[in-house]
């Protein structure tokens, strides 16, 4: 009987070690995707970005290193606050090895810097584009996927020029967003044998564009560009067609303007903008079935911020799975190893600096004649190659660049 219940004790004690080992070798790879859900940035991103994650996880069969993968989404609501705390309980508590999404430049500024001193988690922004994140806040673990406001300028510039824009007017939002845009785009159109033949600054949530707009009519530029976004953009745009600059001699160009932005403002507003985007649901074949499954489950097609969350987040868990590894440093270095292949670019790099390396389209926006169905809204006027659209390394002010 002792011997009966002694060797019963020894099973239950390997079990219990079995049931303690067990979970610990299953623990799930984390990645977290924080977003604004409700407010100002949910359409581009939010619930999209989240669903764009998911696919991304289930497109590399669900699991990595063996484990299974999960992707936690949450609200940070653009306050910097709430979403700094977000990112250290998950990288701090739960396990979280990567966060992703990152609406609002502030928000994406405090959980870099939150990650650069844990080292606990990579950071891969899409929906943020302040140039700070590639180069005075440059992080070691940080990468930039989508855009930032440099090269947004630089590529602008390039595709309105191509299609014969020599001289320039400004319409700028006269806050620090602002600034760096014209700043940066009148360095392009000089560099480029064109002329600033004007610029205005209007103040953040103008309702009334007029006298900007006629002060762009009267300039006789070729090109009216609006260094603004968000309310603003909108408002401006929408003043610019009853004016008929999207419809005259004169391009409106815009420097951040997303799918979604579009659709809210519809074809007979918008036609005739030109802009700049890194990713158009109707390019190719392969764009097209890749958004036709993303447009099944959010009803909506595909942003280039939610395109690009889908590529940073399968780009990750690839270069986890051939590092072999989930911390945070050995998996930046493997994803600047590996090239980016996938429905977001072909041959994209992660350069030194965070940057993501990738071409860019110049599209203009369809008239309501042109467009054959629901979310066709660009024709592509041209592509341009990432070494005309990124500045040189030498160039960079990241402190980590090696000059």
């Amino acid at each position: 009987m002792k011997t009966r219940l002694h060797l019963a004790r020894l099973g239950g004690a390997w079990l219990l070690g079995l049931c303690a080992i067990a979970p610990a070798a299953a623990q799930p790879v984390k990645i977290g995707l924080l977003s604004d859900m409700g407010g100002t940035f949910s359409a581009l991103g939010g619930a999209g970005s989240c669903a764009a994650a998911k696919m991304a996880a289930e497109d590399f069969g669900g699991k990595v290193l063996d484990r299974p993968i999960e992707i936690l989404c949450a609200d940070h609501q653009n306050k910097v606050e709430i979403a700094a705390s977000l990112a250290r309980k998950w990288m701090d508590h739960e396990g979280v090895t990567a966060l992703a999404d990152i609406a609002s430049s502030a928000a994406a500024l405090a959980i870099q810097q939150a990650a650069t001193e844990s080292k606990k988690a990579v950071v891969l922004t899409s929906a943020s584009g302040t140039e700070s994140l590639v180069n005075s806040a440059r992080s070691p673990v940080g990468a930039v996927w989508a855009w930032n406001t440099r090269s947004q300028a630089m590529s602008t510039v390039k595709g309105a020029m191509k299609e014969g824009g020599k001289k320039w007017f400004f319409i700028t939002v006269d806050y620090t967003f602002g600034h760096a845009l014209e700043r940066d785009a009148s360095k392009y159109v000089v560099a480029n044998g064109g002329t600033v033949v004007g610029k205005v600054r209007h103040p953040l949530n103008t309702t009334d564009f007029s006298s900007y707009l006629l002060q762009a009519q009267a300039s006789g530029a070729d090109v009216v560009a609006l260094a603004t976004g968000g309310a603003d953009l909108v408002t401006a745009i929408k003043q610019a067609q009853e004016f008929g600059l999207t419809r005259g001699k004169q391009k409106v160009v815009s420097f951040i303007t997303f799918l979604t932005d579009i659709h809210a403002l519809g074809l007979q507003r918008a036609q005739g903008l030109v802009l700049t985007t890194s990713f158009y649901w109707d390019l190719n074949d392969e764009t097209r079935a890749w958004a036709k499954r993303f447009f099944g489950v959010r009803k909506a097609m595909p942003t280039m911020v939610q395109a690009s969350v889908y590529s940073s987040v399968g780009h990750y868990l690839k270069a986890v799975q051939a590092a072999g590894s989930t911390d945070a440093m050995t998996v930046m270095q493997k994803m600047r190893e590996i090239p980016v292949n996938d429905v977001f670019t072909h041959n994209g790099k992660l350069r030194e600096d965070g940057v993501m390396l990738h071409d860019m389209l110049v599209a203009q926006v369809k008239t309501p004649q042109e467009s054959k169905a629901p979310w066709d809204y660009y024709k592509i006027l041209s592509t341009l190659p990432a070494d005309q659209v990124y500045w040189p390394l030498s160039d960079s002010e990241c402190p980590l660049v090696k000059k």
